[in-house]
């Protein structure tokens, strides 16, 4: 379980989250929702200990997190986070040399699945393929957390539908957690169990989708505008 105690975190006078306490569930997908600028990308790398919170505590398995914790997550950055000059094969040796938990059989299958080589480099293929190679990379770890930061952002709807079978196909349901920013609400509905609406900073709402739909009587997508009315933070 991750939980935040607390959690604020500032860029100069901005506060990106405002005394955020909640918990996530284990062995869940969760789907970490807002419009752009609601705190999202910050969570996550709070969660990954890349940044540090201005005031609060943040805890994974009752653990502050460190370099044990660290281990256990595996973290899919928006922008692009290798050198161009990498080949798809550098890139998994680069990723290979800092975690234990690679999985050359999962690596191996998935290249395959997933339609790409190992002499691709990286600032010669595609957006939806350089997409396509994070999640690869990701996803051959036997990481007990992962995070995704906007994974289906900006790549035509084959590669979205390729990349939302990928992150179900060896789910690891009840032991392995998945939070995912996106703004693709309508392609990921199905596969998500939870949903943490972020506004302002602050959670505005959050809660078993479905349970969250028949309360409210509402789509997801519904539920979205409802509580973000007229898109503002």
């Amino acid at each position: 379980m991750i939980e935040l105690k607390e959690v604020t975190k500032k860029f100069g006078k901005k506060k990106a989250l405002d005394n955020v306490t909640t918990k996530i569930n284990k062995g869940k997908i969760t789907g970490l929702l807002g419009p752009n600028g609601s705190g999202k990308s910050t969570m996550l790398k709070l969660i990954t200990d890349l940044n540090k919170p201005s005031s609060g505590k943040i805890l994974i398995d009752g653990e502050e997190i460190g370099i044990k914790s660290k281990s256990r997550i595996s973290y899919l950055p928006e922008i692009d986070h290798f050198y161009p000059w990498m080949k798809i094969s550098d890139a998994k040796k680069f990723v290979k040399t800092f975690y234990s938990d690679w999985q050359e059989e999962r690596y191996q299958e998935l290249l395959q699945f997933l339609e790409l080589e190992e002499s691709m480099k990286i600032d010669k293929i595609s957006k939806g393929m350089r997409a396509k190679a994070k999640l690869l990379l990701s996803f051959s770890r036997k990481a007990d957390i992962v995070l995704l930061d906007e994974p289906l952002s900006g790549i035509d709807i084959f590669t979205r539908e390729k990349i939302i079978e990928t992150i179900i196909k060896d789910y690891r349901a009840g032991e392995q957690s998945i939070i995912i920013t996106t703004h693709e609400i309508k392609e990921v509905e199905n596969v998500m169990d939870e949903a943490l609406f972020l506004k302002n900073g602050k959670i505005a709402l959050q809660g078993e989708i479905e349970n969250l739909k028949e309360e409210k009587n509402l789509s997801l997508v519904d539920l979205m505008r409802e509580v973000y009315g007229n898109g503002k933070q």
